[in-house]
């Protein structure tokens, strides 16, 4: 046995707020809303997937935002985003380094934790005597 993927990342969220998920997830992450299965969608809440990326917020009546747990996104063109959620009002902070990856958080309408990174190149390795790029063999 192995886990061999991940399907979705559900968050909960208050109820009756969908619209505001939608403006968020599809409006300023470009995330498309799908069409829940009937027999869920009575309970509310709302789905975005783009094939590669799938996020399910599911109507919790006892909600509290998820501050610390979160997805973290891979997102092509950070900066542009950073600045449509600046723009719509978002904070957006720069998160701890990570080796090849920029990363910034902010919060949903709802107060969960979103983390986003872009994916950067390394930089290639140096001679440690001359300082001149290493050829690896």
């Amino acid at each position: 046995m192995r886990v061999a993927g991940l399907d979705h990342v559900q968050l909960a969220m208050p109820a009756g707020r969908e619209d505001e998920a939608r403006r968020f997830y599809s409006g300023l992450l470009g995330l498309p809303e799908i069409v829940k299965p009937p027999e869920l969608a009575k309970r509310g809440g709302a789905w975005f997937e783009n094939g590669h990326v799938k996020i399910h917020l599911g109507v919790d009546a006892d909600f509290r935002p998820a501050r610390k747990a979160h997805p973290g996104i891979l997102i092509d063109g950070l900066a542009e985003l950073v600045s449509r959620l600046r723009g719509a009002g978002y904070a957006v902070v720069d998160d701890e380094p990570l080796p090849g990856y920029t990363r910034v958080y902010t919060s949903d309408p709802f107060g969960n934790r979103l983390g986003a990174s872009r994916a950067r190149p390394l930089a290639a390795p140096r001679c440690p005597r001359c300082g001149a790029p290493s050829r690896v063999v």
